[in-house]
């Protein structure tokens, strides 16, 4: 029996419910493998440590780990003892963790020691254990847990992530619901829309490419281990790794970023194509827009089977579209699933098919950022509604088109650009591997164009020169970078996001 057929808001799954001997994820490049009953009675035992620690419902712990076999066993153990579990990048510096640490207000910290060797210094009742074979007992996680009961905590009851936003501007903010105290193992209403949307079961074979302290992989992950699926989780994304792995593991979901998309089509096309790909049901993408050409691409390679959503870590509302509908709204995000979507001028009034303003939504998830009324204030109208900073438009039909984000967004002569439509041209040149493209100073514009792009081989000026040309026959000139420099790698995060304030920096 399917479960996403069974499965109803008040039905109780367990992780005992599934087989014991049934893999739940396998590590893809260790090849270590965690069974629903290792899970299970790991996740058991991590559970009576945070009791033993003083950790009780309410209480907050933080990971700052890459991707581990041990990872999902302490997010397990967290949200069937009714806790906050605050992933963290591992690409944060030591004053952003530290800053995350004391704004979550969490009493445990899981990491290794390579990682913790970079904090200065932490808050000073938070108990941190290592993940590392070698280090003491006293301070190892996995010996701590292992000499825990495997049975239940009398207490249980579902806990919650709690995720901080990227830090791409600003202090990471950090989005915290409030717990619903349900039983272990209650499906909400939420993850029912999501089980429905990409039929997830356990017949799923998940392929998870992103970093899971990032909230896609994350729920996802713990979704698909939820219902009695097997995920399989790449340690790092690599184009032909993540080819390699859907063909050996009879891959049937999988969830992707756009610059994944790119290095994937960036492949030499013999090899890409003798990949054995069609166990493919379900090809996910969001966290940004999807440059249309690349899309397309993707579409007529693999098929019809490309869903992509918009939401963000406040769950504030959320938008879907499949390949059909895309094909017919080519470069939408989709309508409403939850939530409805305003697009507002300046003034906060509500804007026409078409015309471009900010993306809002209404009638969805409430939110508000942890310990900071002022940036929560920020993103809301007065009538409720509230925004990710995103720019974009909403068609006749009601879909939803984003255009940049609105901090990108370049100013010259009083014209607005935005760089993600000459980021998602410059990407299509087989010269490019990756682009930014933000505004820099100019005396007579106020800014102008300036694109940096990571080569596929090597720069130099007479590809400078080309860009700048490809550019000036596919978008008005006005819209067209000035200059072009090079770099060997993009400061990109791995789940896809752009650090552009450190290219701007050299320039402003």
């Amino acid at each position: 029996m399917r479960l996403s057929d069974s499965v109803k808001l008040s039905d109780s799954v367990r992780l005992s419910d599934h087989p014991e001997d049934k893999i739940a994820y396998q590590m893809l490049s260790s090849r270590e493998q965690v069974s629903y009953g290792e899970l299970d009675q790991s996740s058991n035992q991590g559970a009576h440590l945070f009791r033993q620690l003083g950790i009780k419902t309410g209480g907050s712990i933080a990971i700052w780990l890459p991707n581990h076999a041990e990872f999902l066993k302490i997010t397990w153990a967290a949200q069937r003892s009714g806790l906050y579990y605050t992933p963290i990048s591992t690409f944060f510096k030591a004053a952003e963790v530290t800053y995350i640490l004391e704004n979550s207000d969490a009493q445990l910290l899981i990491t290794n020691q390579a990682l913790f060797q970079q904090l200065a210094a932490v808050p000073e009742d938070l108990r941190v254990l290592m993940i590392d074979e070698d280090c003491a007992a006293d301070q190892s996680w996995v010996s701590q847990r292992q000499n825990m009961p495997t049975d239940p905590i009398v207490d249980e009851s579902e806990g919650a992530e709690m995720i901080y936003s990227s830090g791409t501007t600003g202090q990471p903010k950090g989005v915290r619901f409030p717990l619903t105290h349900a039983h272990y193992g209650t499906v909400t209403s939420t993850l029912q829309t999501r089980i429905n949307m990409h039929k997830i079961d356990t017949g799923t074979r998940y392929l998870s490419t992103a970093p899971m302290y990032h909230s896609a992989p994350l729920r996802y992950n713990m979704i698909v281990t939820r219902l009695g699926g097997t995920a399989f989780i790449m340690e790092k994304f690599a184009p032909e790794a993540a080819l390699n792995a859907i063909e050996e593991h009879r891959i049937t979901h999988s969830q992707w970023v756009p610059t994944m998309f790119v290095r994937l089509l960036k492949l030499d096309p013999k090899l890409r194509l003798s990949y054995d790909t069609s166990s493919l049901q379900f090809v996910i993408h969001a966290a940004a827009p999807c440059p249309v050409e690349t899309k397309r691409q993707i579409l007529d390679w693999l098929g019809p089977i490309v869903h992509e959503y918009y939401s963000g870590t406040e769950a504030n509302g959320f938008t879907a579209i499949n390949s059909e509908q895309w094909l017919e709204h080519p470069g939408s995000v989709g309508r409403p699933v939850t939530g409805e979507v305003h697009i507002l001028d300046h003034d906060f009034n509500d804007l026409g098919p078409g015309e471009t303003g900010t993306v809002y939504f209404g009638k969805g998830n409430d939110f508000s950022y942890h310990k900071d009324p002022v940036r929560t204030a920020e993103v809301k109208t007065k009538d409720g509604l509230s925004t990710l900073g995103d720019i974009g438009y909403v068609d006749k039909d009601g879909y939803l088109y984003l255009q940049d984000r609105k901090s990108f967004m370049i100013i010259s002569g009083g014209v607005n650009i935005y760089p993600q439509e000459i980021e998602n041209l410059l990407v299509t040149h087989p010269a490019v591997m990756d682009a930014a493209v933000f505004g820099i100073p100019n005396t007579e514009y106020g800014e102008e164009v300036k694109a940096v792009i990571q080569p596929t081989l090597v720069g130099s000026e007479q590809l400078a020169e080309e860009l700048i040309g490809y550019c000036r026959d596919n978008l008005s000139h006005i819209k067209c970078p000035k200059s072009i420099d090079f770099i060997a790698e993009m400061p990109r995060h791995p789940t896809g996001k752009l650090y552009k304030q450190p290219l701007k920096a050299q320039y402003w």
